[in-house]
């Protein structure tokens, strides 16, 4: 009987430890793009990841999340939206949540939702193309709450959905819904009870992020009209910037960055990049350029200082950069590398581009610096990756896999 509850309590333990590592929302645990689990190996067996399983998915451009032993996928098929959530080890299926759908895009691209998952505290918390905010339990799969935002916020169509994932933090699901008179909203985590409205701005493509700037906690939004900070218990807006392009055909994408007391924002379009120190309620700006590390829609990645990440917009074949964070300085530039997304692992950097390939390079300020590459994924890969526990998650147009990254 002892050795079997000793057996128990070591499982529970290693299970614990394990899950400490998940990448449970977007960007990963600290919603900048960091992982910090089981060492990465710098080379792969006969040059490419050993692929654990791999599964035919629906629509969509949300990535994968992964939680208590379970990857989380947001997709559609057929006109319903469907969260899913499949065992980490197997890829198969433990339980489905469906809901009608009729989004179409027009301009013919991907019909599937986009914003990616956020588990918190036992619940799944997701956010539809047409704007329907669900909660669901994690366990089971069955709804706790649902929220049409569009509808009750009287939301105008954008031009590519709903695609910002929401910010849950302290009971609260805050998202930047771009309603009248509520262009952030306040929920309440467990009931879906609207706890406040702040600002008119529009709905960005950029996803949210938490932030304490001396000793105070603020959620700091890249709205369709720019940076927003607000109090996250009151809404009270705290500090804020427009930062958008004069085009109307344009977007904001990329979640804020924040090292310590600065704020690294990035748009393309003619809005450039920008780098903010945050002095209580007052910003002031380091620098700013549109023609240093102006991100498309992937947030960059940042190091001791540097910044690595994609400069150019996506269908203009952008360049692979590195640049010092407080002066803007170009350290390197890999021209016409293309589009993708960027995770920084320890002194690594995690790099899927558009293409379905798959580079481990260093993190380095002397020169680009790949390690390892391998085709990994055969059609257009937007989605944002997971990187849990040494193992990828990544999804293309129809197929989410599974690889084995460990060191």
């Amino acid at each position: 009987m002892y050795q079997a509850v000793a057996t128990l309590v070591l499982w529970i333990v290693a299970m614990t430890s394990l899950w400490a590592f998940d990448w449970p929302q977007f960007l990963g645990p600290t919603r900048n793009g960091v992982y910090s689990g089981l060492a990465l190996a710098d080379s792969w067996p006969k040059g490419t990841p050993v692929r654990v399983w791999e599964k035919e998915v629906g629509e969509g451009l949300a990535g994968p999340v992964v939680a208590g032993g379970r990857v989380i996928i947001f997709h559609r098929r057929g006109d319903r939206e469907i969260v899913e959530a499949v065992e980490v080890g197997t890829g198969e299926t433990l339980w489905k949540y469906g809901y009608p759908t009729s989004y179409r895009d027009d301009f013919g691209f991907d019909e599937g939702p986009r914003a990616v998952p956020v588990v918190v505290d036992g619940y799944v918390y997701t956010f539809g193309a047409q704007g329907v905010l669900n909660a669901i339990d994690l366990e089971t799969g069955k709804k706790i709450w649902s929220e049409h935002t569009h509808l009750r916020f009287r939301v105008r169509k954008g031009f590519f959905g709903a695609t910002s994932s929401p910010l849950v933090e302290d009971g609260r699901v805050l998202v930047n819904v771009g309603g009248v008179d509520a262009g952030i909203v306040a929920f309440n985590a467990q009931t879906g009870k609207v706890l406040w409205t702040a600002t008119g701005d529009g709905a960005s493509y950029s996803s949210p992020v938490g932030a304490t700037f001396s000793g105070r906690r603020y959620a700091v939004f890249f709205t369709r009209n720019g940076l927003v900070a607000v109090d996250p218990i009151t809404g009270k807006v705290i500090f804020k910037l427009d930062w958008r392009s004069r085009l109307r055909a344009s977007v904001n994408g990329v979640t804020p960055l924040i090292i310590k007391d600065l704020i690294f924002l990035s748009a393309t379009y003619g809005t450039g990049a920008v780098v903010l120190r945050v002095d209580g309620t007052k910003l002031f700006k380091l620098w700013a350029s549109d023609e240093v590390l102006s991100n498309h829609y992937a947030t960059s990645a940042y190091l001791d200082g540097n910044l690595y990440g994609f400069h150019g917009r996506q269908e203009y074949t952008p360049s692979f950069r590195a640049i010092e964070l407080k002066t803007g300085k170009i350290l390197w530039s890999e021209d016409g590398f293309r589009a993708g997304t960027v995770t920084l692992a320890g002194n690594r950097l995690v790099i899927l581009k558009e293409t379905g390939e798959l580079i481990l390079a260093e993190a380095s300020a002397a020169q680009f610096r790949p390690i390892a590459r391998a085709q990994v994924l055969s059609a257009i890969t937007r989605a944002y990756p997971a990187l849990a526990n040494g193992y990828l998650y990544a999804r293309d147009e129809d197929t989410l896999v599974c690889l084995d990254l460990r060191k």
